[in-house]
C-alpha cells in the first residue's frame, strides 16, 4: 500500500491510501477519489515530505544499493527538487490494538433513545465507512495473518515485491515496526454479518 497527499480543486488537502501508484493514477483518471471536505473529484497529489527510517544501518545500505542500480539502469534519473515551502506531513498517532467491533445494525440499535435521528445517521454512516474500509482491504490487499510484522519488515527493506497486506501483529511487534520505521496503520476491523 503506499500512502499519497491528495489535494482538490477547491485546495483542500487529505491523504488516501492505494494498492500502488498505478492504481491511483486510474483512479483519478476515472474520478473515483473525493474530497472528504466537500466531495470534488477533480483531485491530485499535493507535495510530501518522504518517510526515512531511523537507525537502521541495514536498511540505508540496501536503499543506497537499490539506488545506485536504478540509477546504472536508468540514466537520465534524477529526483523532482523538493519545493521551497515543501511541509511534512505528519501521520497520524498509531491506534491501540484493534479491538473486533460488533456489526453495524447492533451498534445502530444500542444507541441511547437520546441522540436525534442525525446523530444516528451519522453514527451509521461510520459504520457503513469502516464496513467499505474492510471491503476494499480484503479485495486489494494480501492477507498475510499473524506473519504480518515479517513480511511488513521484508516489503520495508525491499526483500520482496512491494504490495498491499494485511493481519494480525502484537503490541510488541508494532512497537518494533514503529522503531524501524515501517509505515503501517492499524485501522478498526468491523466483523462481517450475514445480511
Amino acid at each position: 500500500m503506499i500512502l499519497f497527499a491528495l489535494r482538490c480543486s477547491a485546495d483542500h488537502q487529505f491523504e488516501a491510501w492505494f494498492r500502488n501508484g498505478a492504481a491511483y493514477d486510474e483512479q483519478a483518471a476515472g474520478h473515483q477519489i473525493a474530497c472528504p471536505i466537500c466531495g470534488d473529484t477533480v483531485v491530485g497529489k499535493a507535495p510530501m515530505a518522504p518517510r526515512i527510517a531511523k537507525g537502521v544501518a541495514k536498511a540505508a545500505d540496501r536503499a543506497r544499493e537499490q539506488a545506485e542500480a536504478v540509477a546504472a539502469n536508468v540514466p537520465s534519473m534524477t529526483p523532482p527538487a523538493a519545493p521551497a515551502n515543501a511541509v511534512p506531513v505528519p501521520l497520524p498517532a498509531p491506534i491501540p490494538a484493534p479491538v473486533p467491533l460488533p456489526n453495524a445494525a447492533d451498534v445502530v440499535a444500542a444507541l441511547p433513545p437520546s441522540l436525534n435521528d442525525a446523530q444516528r445517521e451519522a453514527v451509521a454512516e461510520v459504520m457503513r465507512q469502516l464496513t467499505e474500509v474492510r471491503r476494499s482491504v480484503e479485495k486489494n490487499c494480501d492477507y498475510v495473518g499473524d506473519r504480518f510484522a515479517e513480511e511488513a519488515r521484508r516489503i520495508h527493506y525491499g526483500e520482496t515485491d512491494p504490495r498491499g497486506i494485511y493481519g494480525e501483529a502484537s503490541d510488541e511487534e508494532v512497537s518494533e515496526l514503529h522503531e524501524e520505521g515501517v509505515t503501517f496503520h492499524r485501522i478498526p476491523w468491523i466483523p462481517r454479518t450475514d445480511s
